[in-house]
């Protein structure tokens, strides 16, 4: 009888906590529950035109998050000294950036050739650059003056530049081809020179159908990879700056603009990670120096030099030309635009 007593005093003891952990967990679950609904405005409450409260009042925070980002970026992009020395930070990157290799590990996700970033991005930058820029450059202009024709003049910058990169690709491959030769290596061969195989010249061979054979090519090239990158690089920087002086004018930007232009700046700051990825994992010093050059030329002839003659049937003048005299009397934005004639 005394067990009996002592083993239902126990079950109920143990009955009596379940139960209140059991209502405690279910208290917490009741609140979060009711804190979601209020959050998502779920509730009863609603506004007069039919907008949850709660859906309001994230939009809102949301949309002051976007705000606050794009100001913030646009003044560092539209800054005068960023302006005038970025194209000497990224020459200084490119010049010690292969000196990175000697910490970085060759057994990081970014030493594979074969990672997302460079299949993805890296191998269609040019039309990652395009698509970007492009529709930032179309809706600025377009929102501004309603004018498909200059839009289509603002847009063909990056025709140009578009066509001035496929040149020089069609000119490097030629390069190479001419002053480059293929070899076979011969691995069952005992004789070796320095540990390496002998090679042997096959002649008559381009190097796509060189390498395709698993053969080596040896040849003088240039890293077309770190021109695309350094050139992209440069022209999101020029096309992406007149997005300062335009707010500070009083210029309507909306959301889809500030989108646009968050993501221009998103892809620049990728183009930056990946060529220090590039720089890092692959060094060749020689090839990768003369594409950043070549690179850089690109941009100081087009950007600093021919675009500068102003708008005419073959040229399509500076970025933001025409643009910035919004809702502000004409003397100030002929103070912004000679500031920003200015700086480029």
């Amino acid at each position: 009888m005394v067990r009996e007593e002592k083993s239902s005093t126990c079950l109920s003891a143990a009955a009596r906590k379940t139960s209140r952990v059991t209502v405690r967990w279910f208290g917490c679950i009741v609140r979060y529950n009711s804190c979601a609904l209020k959050l998502l405005g779920a509730t009863s409450s609603t506004e007069s035109g039919g907008v949850p409260t709660g859906l309001k009042g994230v939009m809102m925070f949301l949309n002051t998050v976007l705000v606050v980002l794009t100001d913030l970026a646009a003044l560092l992009l539209g800054n005068t000294a960023f302006r005038k020395h970025f194209h000497l930070l990224l020459s200084v990157v490119v010049m010690i950036g292969p000196a990175l290799s000697l910490w970085v590990s060759q057994h990081s996700i970014f030493a594979k050739r074969s990672h997302f970033l460079y299949r993805i991005f890296l191998h269609s930058g040019w039309g990652w650059t395009c698509i970007f820029v492009g529709s930032f450059v179309f809706l600025l202009s377009f929102s501004v003056r309603r004018s498909l024709s200059l839009s289509v003049r603002h847009l063909s910058r990056l025709g140009v530049a578009g066509g001035l990169w496929l040149g020089f690709c069609k000119l490097l491959d030629l390069l190479e081809n001419t002053t480059g030769s293929c070899y076979e290596p011969l691995l069952a061969s005992p004789e070796v020179a320095n540990g390496q195989p002998l090679l042997v010249l096959r002649e008559g061979e381009s190097k796509s159908e060189c390498l395709k054979a698993g053969m080596l090519w040896r040849g003088y090239e240039v890293s077309e990879d770190v021109f695309l990158l350094c050139l992209c690089c440069l022209l999101l920087a020029e096309e992406t700056a007149v997005f300062g002086p335009y707010l500070s004018l009083g210029g309507i930007s909306g959301a889809p603009l500030r989108i646009l232009f968050l993501f221009c700046v998103l892809l620049l700051w990728l183009w930056l990670f990946l060529l220090l990825c590039l720089l890092a994992y692959f060094p060749q010093f020689p090839t990768q120096l003369l594409g950043g050059a070549l690179g850089c030329l690109s941009w100081r002839g087009l950007y600093q030099g021919w675009y500068r003659q102003g708008p005419s049937w073959y040229c399509p003048g500076r970025p933001g030309l025409g643009l910035l005299n919004t809702k502000t009397s004409s003397t100030e934005a002929e103070e912004a635009q000679q500031n920003h004639d200015h700086c480029n």
